[in-house]
């Protein structure tokens, strides 16, 4: 009962996303080629330095071009069929800072921009080990010795005593 009541509402459901997504279609097409860029994509969405990212526009039935000061100007082409969408890829530069950056898309003279549509990440701060001006003290270093040499005493002690115990 519960099944079906489950398959019934999945089947309801389906039906009603299907309706929606052959009606947008149709919309488009009474407007004819007056169609404008939207909803940006970016994937990755959290990038390194000299890494590709993918940017899919939907609205831009011929193309055009992508622009951003992360890679510069890239270029987008058609995709056929899939809601008048068009895909580029860009490489990410190896000077571009860290942080967020804008993507702005020029199709057919209409332009967008989709404000921090991506992240570059930094670098990672490299040393001996990982050591950094910033991590442990000459006294966290002391401390960490004494209580490893302790540890040894107390185990040899153990050790000792254990040792004794089998002679008697």
């Amino acid at each position: 009962m519960r099944t079906t009541r489950l398959l019934t509402a999945s089947a309801v459901s389906a039906a009603a996303v299907a309706a929606l997504g052959l009606a947008a279609p149709a919309a488009d097409a009474r407007d004819g080629m007056n169609v404008n860029p939207s909803n940006i994509v970016v994937l990755p969405s959290v990038i390194a330095r000299g890494g590709q990212i993918t940017v899919t526009v939907d609205g831009c039935p011929a193309g055009g071009t992508m622009t951003s000061d992360a890679f510069g100007t890239a270029t987008l082409t058609a995709i056929n069929g899939a809601n008048q969408a068009a895909r580029g890829t860009a490489t990410i530069s190896n000077n571009a800072r860290p942080g967020t950056y804008d993507i702005t898309v020029n199709c057919s003279g209409r332009t967008l921009t989709s404000p921090r549509a991506f992240t570059v990440l930094g670098g990672v701060r490299g040393g001996l080990g990982g050591g950094s001006s910033s991590g442990a003290t000459p006294t966290d270093i002391a401390i960490g010795g004494g209580l490893v040499a302790a540890a040894v005493a107390g185990g040899g002690l153990f050790w000792m005593r254990r040792r004794s115990e089998r002679r008697t």
